[in-house]
């Protein structure tokens, strides 16, 4: 009896509105949730791959598992980056610490990225500057009529360096809270990358080789379609960064998604000056 008195008065004296509060963490990094996304871009990607292989050996249905892959890419950005801005912007997540760590992240991808055109590159200079008999022993080999140089190509090299420093006006506007200027120089800059990718396929169009055309077709599509494939990538990230700047996800000491973004486009037109100095002008005069 004594006991259950002792009981009832514990439980009387327990507060009726109990809160509860989340735990806080002792450190400051962000511990990602589980996600499906690395595993399905990595299944996109690989049917993305396969199916631009059969296609261009033009087997049956190659073309069907390259657009399903391509079409699994584009889902995974959308749904990968919808994950990514959440836990930025509404959870909180990214910390200095965690955008440090964000930062050099995107070091270590474009490093690689480096090496990825450098492989090209290579191929290109290896195959050029010692021309094997196959291709008539010279560069470009024979039958092969090269694109002129001074026309599209110098075009698209005007509309890169205009929209590497329109993307740092953008830059510079979100610092200094200019909303408004952010805005008309990433639409402008996403234009003139829209502009640029047209004419990349105008020039496919009028090209008299294919990438079947010995090793200077392999080296030459290979190399400016890997570019290209980087420029739709690259406007597509601009675009998203565009959204969340009208959104008002950005502030001037927190805006690493268009940062990112940024970096990428400069990387991408530093790679098309290699390219148009050495495959287009370089390869097409010795």
């Amino acid at each position: 009896m004594h006991i259950l008195k002792k009981k009832n008065k514990i439980l009387q004296s327990e507060p009726k509105n109990i809160s509860f509060h989340y735990m806080k963490t002792r450190h400051s990094y962000h511990l990602v949730d589980p996600s499906p996304w690395p595993l399905v871009a990595s299944l996109g990607a690989f049917m993305l791959t396969i199916g631009g292989v059969l296609y261009m050996h033009q087997f049956q249905g190659g073309y069907k598992l390259l657009l399903t892959g391509f079409l699994v890419i584009i889902y995974v950005m959308f749904t990968w980056w919808r994950d990514i801005i959440r836990e930025a912007t509404f959870e909180n997540q990214h910390s200095f610490a965690v955008q440090r760590g964000l930062r050099l992240g995107m070091i270590l991808f474009i490093v690689s990225e480096i090496m990825f055109f450098f492989a090209f590159f290579w191929a290109f200079f290896h195959s050029s500057l010692s021309p094997v008999f196959n291709i008539g022993g010279v560069w470009p080999p024979k039958f092969i009529d090269p694109i002129q140089t001074f026309e599209i190509p110098l075009t698209n090299t005007c509309l890169l360096l205009t929209s590497g420093a329109t993307v740092t006006w953008a830059h510079h506007s979100i610092v200094a809270r200019e909303k408004k200027e952010a805005i008309e120089a990433l639409i402008l800059t996403i234009l003139i990358a829209s502009l640029f990718t047209e004419f990349q396929t105008i020039e496919y169009f009028v090209a008299s080789f294919s990438i079947n055309d010995s090793i200077y077709g392999s080296c030459f599509y290979l190399a400016t379609g890997f570019h290209g494939f980087h420029v739709f990538v690259g406007t597509i990230s601009l675009l998203i960064a565009l959204i969340r700047i009208i959104l008002n996800h950005f502030t001037n000491t927190h805006h690493f998604g268009f940062e990112s973004a940024a970096w990428y486009w400069h990387f991408v037109d530093v790679v098309w000056l290699f390219l148009f100095l050495s495959i287009y002008w370089w390869g097409g005069i010795i």
